[in-house]
């Protein structure tokens, strides 16, 4: 069904973005790239992510601060301060909307070489900007769809950036299995990685946040690792 194809299109080119250019790049640092391909990589985020479209520089400030502060009162996105997912969505926009406005501040060394393009920013980080993109995604739909119950994916698709960001931080702090003891709760999801490009293996990025491959076991498969690897063999990024 076509439908379907375009959900998964979106899905897995989606959350390569957040994973690959806001996760790995902006906020660990894990790659560098020149301004061209960053510029290209703000583009790609904005034509994936579409409504639910996030800035890289305030999701890269988030992040650092849930590794700070993991699972404490003032992780920005912890289950454990919420007691279900759709609780901790709503709390992860609005600890989220504070960074990105100013109105919750961070201390400088959280800030370091984040990537931030604003003047891009103020155009694709607008609730104008947002609508639009509904308005396109209805459109998609009533061209693709071929049943009743093929638009119930529809929300999903508007907040497709948030659906992964949560899927991953709650059940990745409440399920799945540990390859190191730590003093969090974060877990391994699956054990061989196809849906989350490699963001599954949450407890062995807690345990070496540092490094560009999430996995560590025999069986384990980073497909996030793999594609910087082929991007790095092209030139376009280059791994630290």
């Amino acid at each position: 069904m076509a439908i379907l194809i375009f959900i998964i299109i979106h899905w897995y080119t989606s959350l390569f973005f957040q994973s690959v250019f806001h996760h790995r790049y902006a906020a660990h640092n894990l790659f560098t790239m020149s301004k061209f391909w960053e510029r290209l990589f703000y583009l790609g985020c904005f034509i994936t992510q579409g409504s639910s479209y996030i800035s890289a520089y305030t999701y890269g400030l988030m992040h650092r601060l849930h590794h700070a502060h993991t699972d404490k009162a003032e992780d920005p996105h912890s289950p454990h301060n919420d007691p279900n997912p759709f609780l901790m969505m709503w709390t992860t926009r609005n600890n989220y909307f504070n960074l990105h406005i100013g109105k919750t501040g961070a201390e400088d060394k959280y800030k370091k070489d984040l990537p931030d393009w604003e003047k891009f920013d103020k155009i694709a980080h607008n609730y104008i900007t947002r609508f639009i993109w509904i308005g396109i995604y209805i459109f998609i739909y009533w061209l693709l769809a071929t049943a009743w119950w093929q638009w119930l994916f529809l929300p999903a698709t508007i907040i497709m950036g948030s659906l992964q960001g949560t899927a991953v931080n709650w059940w990745a702090h409440k399920f799945g299995y540990e390859n190191y003891k730590m003093k969090n709760t974060s877990k391994n999801i699956l054990p061989f990685d196809l849906i989350f490009w490699g963001e599954a293996y949450h407890n062995n990025h807690h345990r070496h946040p540092q490094r560009a491959n999430n996995a560590s076991r025999w069986f384990e498969w980073d497909m996030g690792f793999q594609t910087m690897v082929i991007l790095h063999k092209l030139r376009v990024i280059r791994i630290k």
